[in-house]
């Protein structure tokens, strides 16, 4: 009988994951969504929680393109610009 240890983020309890590494990857992927929510729930007016969710999670999950263009480095956007798919 084989035992496999499985992690799970404190913040998604559907999604497991075998490394550690990368259950606290997505759990901090989650935590910054999370604040990006609410400083645009609080500063887009009209925007709904859905759609702040949304962007959020979008950002979160290309926090790296998005530091790099917030450095003086807007072209690091082209990379996003091409939809690619998710699996949600």
């Amino acid at each position: 009988m084989a035992v496999e240890t499985l992690y799970r983020s404190t913040r998604d309890l559907e999604t497991t994951f075998v490394d550690r590494k990368l259950a606290d990857a997505h759990d901090q992927m989650l935590e910054l969504a999370e604040v990006l929510t609410e400083v645009l729930m609080k500063n887009v007016p009209g925007l709904s929680e859905k759609h702040a969710e949304d962007a959020s999670i979008y950002m979160a999950k290309n926090r790296t393109v998005f530091a790099a263009a917030f450095k003086n480095n807007a072209s690091a956007l082209s990379d996003l610009s091409e939809p690619s798919e998710t699996t949600d």
